[in-house]
């Protein structure tokens, strides 16, 4: 069982992706996303499995959640240094979470 303190070491944070671009190298189907958490955190860079539900170019400007302090992941070359975060509904679908109101970059959650 995880404790709230556990839970207090995640810095969770929205960001607004900037760029998405199909990731043809991955062994599961995925996109790349480049997501800007504002100021203090800056352009950091996603490898996510959501292309069940969107396509790269209609997710440029939406805003999302994501973990922000878990170490870089080497994932089939590509370095990536956040983890969206999405409701899974069943084995290969994932739904964004995302604010319901536009909030600045770099917003905690808590």
């Amino acid at each position: 069982m995880a404790t709230i303190d556990d839970f207090l070491k995640l810095d969770v944070r929205v960001g607004t992706i900037i760029n998405a671009e199909f990731f043809a190298e991955a062994k599961v189907p995925a996109m790349k996303l480049e997501i800007d958490f504002g100021q203090e955190i800056g352009i950091k860079k996603s490898s996510a499995q959501i292309t069940k539900r969107y396509m790269a170019e209609e997710i440029i400007g939406e805003q999302i959640i994501a973990v922000v302090n878990f170490p870089p992941r080497r994932i089939a070359g590509f370095n990536s240094e956040v983890l969206v975060l999405g409701g899974i509904p069943e084995k290969g679908d994932v739904v964004l979470l995302k604010p319901d109101i536009k909030l600045p970059d770099g917003t905690p959650i808590g």
